[in-house]
């Protein structure tokens, strides 16, 4: 049987692995923009090129709610993603588990 110890150790575990992930996901998608931008601006037109800044997005939105007092409208929210965008996540996994 566990603990409370062993239990709570877990759980926080749990909870720091989301966030964890989270950030991760989110600098490692703001390398990889970082990535994509400097490969626009300095590669020469070229197959690796396009095979570099070539992007897939997917959206979601507008959402839009409207209350008496208050409307909110949210979105779209697009989510683009391409090779140097999978590399600045896989960079950023792999700093954040050595650190940490």
């Amino acid at each position: 049987m566990w603990g409370g110890d062993e239990l709570s150790r877990l759980l926080d575990n749990r909870k720091r692995g989301g966030s964890r992930l989270v950030w991760t996901l989110v600098l490692g998608l703001f390398l990889g923009g970082l990535l994509t931008r400097l490969s626009e601006l300095f590669l020469p037109e070229s197959a690796a090129r396009d095979f570099l800044i070539t992007s897939v997005a997917a959206s979601v939105g507008p959402f839009h709610l409207d209350l008496v007092a208050v409307a909110i409208t949210l979105g779209p929210l697009v989510l683009t993603l391409n090779v140097l965008t999978l590399v600045g996540i896989v960079l950023v996994a792999m700093v954040a588990r050595s650190l940490i």
